[in-house]
C-alpha cells in the first residue's frame, strides 16, 4: 500500500530527509527519468541535496552531461529520485556501471515502474520512498567553478555536472507493514 501526498500542501518528504541522505550518502539514489518519445532510464546518483528553496521543497541532482539521463532530463524538464530497499545493491551497480543508452535497464533487472502523479519521469514500485521532481532551473558546473585539486579527482575528463535544482511536486511512501 502507497501513502500518496500532495506537496504542494505540505513538506512531508522532508521529514524523510536523513534517510534520503544516508541513503545517498551509503549506497546511492535511484533516479527515474523518461524521453520525449517514451524511453526510460534509471541511473544510480550518489551526488544530491534535498531541502528547501523559496519555502518549497526542492532536490538538486547532478548529473553529467555525457549521461543519457542528462538527455533525457533535457527533453521532459522532470525525474524522480526513488529510495531503494536494502537488498537493491546489484540494482545500484548495475544502473552505476551501464548506460541506458545500450541497455534497457529497467528491462534487463526486472524493475517494476509505475505511473508517476506529477511528472511525466516513472518512479519504482519496490523503492521504499519516491520523490517527483520537476525542474526549475539548473546551473552548469564550470571549470573557474572547481577548485583545482577536486578537478583531477572529480572531473579528469572535464564532463562537468548539470545541477538540476527541481521541485518535489509528489512523494509517495511505500507502506512497509
Amino acid at each position: 500500500m502507497l501513502i500518496s501526498i500532495n506537496m504542494s500542501k505540505n513538506f512531508k518528504a522532508l521529514e524523510f530527509s536523513t534517510i534520503i541522505n544516508n541513503t545517498l550518502h551509503e549506497r546511492g539514489l535511484l533516479l527515474a527519468s523518461i524521453g520525449e518519445e517514451g524511453s526510460a532510464n534509471v541511473m544510480t546518483i550518489g551526488w544530491g541535496h534535498i531541502g528547501v528553496l523559496w519555502r518549497k521543497p526542492f532536490f538538486i541532482a547532478y548529473i553529467r552531461h555525457s549521461r543519457y539521463s542528462h538527455s533525457l532530463i533535457e527533453q521532459v524538464g522532470d525525474f524522480t529520485v526513488n529510495v531503494p530497499p536494502n537488498d537493491f545493491e546489484n540494482v545500484l551497480e548495475f544502473c552505476g556501471t551501464k548506460s541506458g543508452r545500450y541497455v534497457d535497464k529497467i528491462k534487463e533487472l526486472g524493475l517494476k515502474t509505475k505511473r508517476s502523479t506529477n511528472v511525466r519521469s516513472p518512479s519504482l514500485s519496490e523503492c521504499l520512498i519516491n520523490l517527483e521532481c520537476k525542474v526549475v532551473f539548473k546551473k552548469e558546473i564550470e571549470e573557474k567553478d572547481v577548485p583545482l585539486n577536486d578537478r583531477s579527482k572529480f572531473y579528469p575528463n572535464d564532463d562537468y555536472h548539470t545541477c538540476y535544482f527541481a521541485e518535489i511536486v509528489g512523494f509517495d511512501l511505500r507502506d512497509t507493514r
